[in-house]
């Protein structure tokens, strides 16, 4: 069944079954062997008499990997390594959200990839909560906020993911939060109609002039009152 030279045995009267490599759980779930015994040595002209017996171990899954955080990018061909991107999202200065924080490519959101045992996981957050603006629930994931951002700039998290039952089977994700002045107002264009001239025969990416005054491209301008100085 795939699993030879995985298994032998030592003794003679009293045999014990041992491993001589370690076995994938990924590839090998159950391995049936045959014990032969006969009651005269190999060799022996005397009669003998023998006797086989089928063993059946089943194998179980070992608590070997750390938690992923997703969506992951397997990296190997076996699936036994996945990488996940940061996550990224964004709030207003002076703005106190009472709702947890819209992420990008999601929320905060771990498993055990040991998936047969699939352990309990807990959150935290590590690193670079400067002033202690944000909170991560410890069963869900989801970040909130414990106070506003009083200026423009960015938060860059480090967020653990744990098991519960070994807090040494730990993974880490980076969780960007860009503060951003809050916008009041929608951008709007300064004419509502623009008037231009253009040649037959022109090259592609010519420019395009105004009306009336071919010496001056056309230029289409749009304004927003959050940034009147701009």
């Amino acid at each position: 069944q795939g699993t030879d030279g995985y298994f032998a045995i030592r003794g003679v009267n009293s045999p014990e079954i041992y491993l001589q490599k370690a076995l994938d759980y990924e590839k090998f779930k159950l391995s049936t062997l045959v014990l032969y015994a006969r009651d005269r040595p190999a060799g022996s002209i005397d009669t003998t008499n023998t006797a086989t017996i089928t063993i059946n171990i089943f194998i179980e899954q070992a608590d070997t990997k750390s938690p992923w955080f997703l969506p992951c990018t397997f990296i190997n061909t076996d699936n036994s390594i996945c990488i996940s991107s940061p996550y990224t999202g964004r709030i207003n200065t002076s703005e106190m959200s009472t709702e947890p924080l819209i992420l990008d490519p999601g929320p905060i959101y771990a498993i055990d990839p040991d998936y047969t045992l699939n352990e309990k996981i807990v959150y935290s957050i590590v690193g670079g909560n400067t002033d202690n603006v944000f909170s991560v629930d410890a069963d869900t994931g989801n970040l909130t906020m414990n106070k506003v951002a009083t200026s423009p700039g960015w938060y860059l998290l480090q967020v653990m993911a744990a098991q519960v039952n070994n807090i040494q089977k730990y993974s880490i994700a980076n969780v960007e939060i860009k503060v951003i002045n809050k916008s009041d107002y929608p951008p709007y264009f300064e004419s509502r109609i623009y008037y231009g001239t253009v040649f037959v025969g022109l090259a592609p990416r010519s420019f395009v002039f105004h009306a009336g005054d071919t010496s001056s491209p056309l230029m289409i301008t749009a304004v927003d009152d959050d940034f009147p100085n701009v």
